[in-house]
């Protein structure tokens, strides 16, 4: 490996810093918001209303079923110092395993429904980013980025991913 000698490492820092302010004239960059376009994009909502309908039936079951135990464990609780002994005893062990049946259904259907959700915003970025690409060709942006700590607003060209997103089929 070669080391540049002192006097060539300082004009390479000077031949830099002068081609610095020309450099950033021409360099373009972009900024996409993408929990913006997963909250107002068209599509966005066309998944998230696609993934309701498709969950809403198992969710209606899930709180009747959750209701349904809420009254037992109720019920329980008002007749169990009538109860005998193994008639308490058989009503915990209906209620246990109902909350356990109760508690298996819950964890399935976040699952799916995770699996589900993922799957739809995986398409949904995929064509945002489809059109992210678009724009910053048409406009000629050198980087787009999709993550910032501080961004400057007039960088932001959410507006316009959206704006094409709505546009196209």
């Amino acid at each position: 490996m070669k080391y540049l000698s002192r006097p060539s490492l300082w004009s390479l820092l000077c031949a830099m810093a002068l081609a610095a302010p020309a450099f950033a004239q021409e360099f373009k960059v972009g900024f996409v918001n993408t929990d913006r376009i997963f909250r107002e994009a068209n599509t966005a909502k066309q998944a998230q209303a696609k993934l309701e309908q498709e969950f809403s039936r198992r969710d209606k079951e899930l709180a009747d079923l959750g209701n349904s135990l809420k009254s037992l464990s109720e019920r329980y609780e008002r007749e169990a110092p009538t109860l005998s002994e193994s008639q308490r005893q058989q009503r915990q062990k209906q209620l246990i395993d109902q909350d356990r049946e109760f508690q298996r259904k819950r964890r399935e259907y976040q699952e799916d429904l995770n699996a589900r959700k993922n799957e739809e915003l995986q398409q949904v970025l995929e064509r945002a980013n489809r059109v992210v690409k678009q724009v910053a060709e048409q406009e000629k942006y050198d980087l787009i980025l999709q993550e910032a700590v501080y961004i400057n607003p007039k960088h932001d060209i959410t507006e316009k991913v959206i704006k094409a997103l709505n546009s196209s089929k």
